[in-house]
């Protein structure tokens, strides 16, 4: 993808620029294998897909958003929930659970800046057993990954035809 810097310009131009899968395979092939752990460790599907979606909203990954919001309605995920998860604080959509849940994924995430403090910590663990913690704190450390390989080499999603 190669953004248009003009100013007046109200297009941007993307061109990716590796295929890094075509690159280092095994690299790639190893990442993804975490993907089958991750579906499997227990974290619900439709609570995977809010964490991954909202990791990837906070890191600015358009190929991810697209790919975790398709995959959150797929889970049953509503869209007025997806719609409103940049806000979800100041909704009441979200179960305890899930406030935990995105609480923790955004100061994973920005953990340059949050350090995750204890408070974060205490929220997600009490809805979160010790196993449920790792495993969601792997979710979100290879969204991350994932979000910045796509980012660095301008992989961009689709367009879809409508449902």
């Amino acid at each position: 993808m190669r953004f248009n810097t003009d100013p007046s310009s109200r297009t941007t131009e993307m061109t990716r620029r590796l295929a890094y899968s075509q690159i280092a395979p095994d690299g790639i092939k190893a990442l993804a294998g975490t993907g089958a752990y991750l579906e499997s460790c227990g974290i619900d599907a439709r609570l995977r897909a809010l964490v991954e979606l909202r990791t990837s909203q906070i890191n600015g990954c358009a190929y991810c958003v697209d790919l975790h919001s398709r995959q959150a309605r797929k889970a049953g995920e509503t869209q007025q929930r997806l719609d409103c998860l940049p806000v979800w604080r100041e909704t009441t959509f979200y179960s305890d659970r899930e406030r935990a849940a995105l609480a923790w994924a955004e100061s994973v995430t920005l953990v340059h800046e949050t350090s995750v403090p204890d408070d974060v910590f205490e929220q997600a663990h009490a809805q979160f057993s010790d196993k449920e913690l790792v495993d969601l704190t792997l979710i979100v450390s290879v969204m991350n990954a994932w979000n910045r390989i796509a980012i660095s080499f301008r992989h961009g999603p689709s367009l879809h035809a409508p449902n």
